[in-house]
C-alpha cells in the first residue's frame, strides 16, 4: 500500500539516538550508530521521532510499505517488558530489584545522634536499570533527581528522599531521552506524586523536560513540582 512514513538521511544522521528513544513502537533502532528504520510495519507515521532529531535527518515520504500492524507492536512491547523484568531477576546482580525498610525515627533523634541516615528506599535507582515495573513504585511518592544534585545538596537524603521512591540520571551522560521510560512508570503504576530536582545548568533541563513530558503521557493527573538546586547547593526556587 501507499502510505506516509518516515525517511532516514544516514548521511545527516549524527548517531545520537533520540529518534530511536522517541519512537514507542521500535520502529527505529541504532545500527552500526546510525539510526535506520527496522520495522517499516513498526513505523506509524505520526512522526514521533521528527522534532527529537536536532541534525533533521528525518523526513516524511510517500510511498510502497507495509500497513501499520499495531498488534504486532504491542506484542513486540509486552516482549521488550518481560525480558527487561528477566534481566532485573536473573541478570547483572547489581540490577536486582531490593526494598529497604527504613527506620522512621523522628526528626529530632536523627539530629540528636548526629549521624546521617541513608533514605533510599530500594534498589537500582539509575533510570537506566530501574524496571518499569517494581512493588516500590506502587503508591510511591517519586522522586525524579538529577545526579548532581545529591553532591550539590547536602541535606538530599532527610529534605528530598526521606519517604519517597528515588530514581535518578544524567540525560547529558546517558545521551538518551528518558520521556519513554518514565511515561511508562507512571502509567503502569500508581504513583502518587512526583518531585523533579535538577540543578540550574541548562543541560539539566533534559531531566526536567522528559519528566514533564511523561507526565502528560501517562494520562494520569498526578500533582507534581520542580525543585532547582544552584551549583552553590542552594535551592533557588520550588
Amino acid at each position: 500500500m501507499i502510505r506516509k512514513i518516515i525517511h532516514i538521511d544516514e548521511e545527516k544522521c549524527n548517531g545520537c539516538g533520540a529518534c530511536a528513544n522517541a519512537c514507542h513502537e521500535g520502529a527505529i533502532q541504532m545500527v552500526d550508530g546510525k539510526a535506520r528504520l527496522q520495522r517499516e510495519d513498526f513505523c506509524d507515521g505520526f512522526g514521533d521521532c521528527l522534532p527529537n532529531c536536532p541534525t533533521g535527518a528525518i523526513t516524511f515520504e510517500e510511498r510502497e510499505a507495509p500497513a501499520y500492524d499495531a498488534a504486532a507492536v504491542k506484542m513486540a512491547k509486552e516482549e521488550k517488558n518481560m525480558e527487561e523484568m528477566k534481566a532485573h531477576k536473573g541478570g547483572c546482580p547489581g540490577s536486582a530489584v531490593a526494598q529497604f525498610q527504613r527506620e522512621t525515627a523522628p526528626q529530632e533523634t536523627v539530629q540528636a545522634a548526629a549521624k546521617p541516615v541513608s533514605r533510599l528506599a530500594q534498589w537500582p535507582c539509575q533510570i537506566k536499570l530501574v524496571p518499569t515495573q517494581a512493588p516500590f513504585f506502587d503508591g510511591a511518592k517519586l522522586l525524579i533527581a538529577a545526579d548532581c544534585t545529591a553532591y550539590a545538596y547536602a541535606n538530599m537524603h532527610e529534605d528530598f528522599m526521606r519517604g519517597k521512591t528515588t530514581i535518578i540520571g544524567c540525560p547529558k551522560l546517558d545521551a538518551i531521552d528518558y520521556s519513554e521510560k518514565l511515561t511508562t512508570i507512571l502509567r503502569d503504576n500508581d504513583v502518587k506524586s512526583v518531585t523533579i530536582v535538577r540543578m540550574e545548568v541548562p543541560c539539566c533541563g533534559g531531566l526536567q523536560y522528559a519528566a514533564e513530558t511523561a507526565l502528560k503521557q501517562s494520562g494520569k493527573f498526578i500533582p507534581w513540582q520542580v525543585v532547582t538546586i544552584s551549583r552553590e547547593g542552594a535551592i533557588l526556587d520550588a
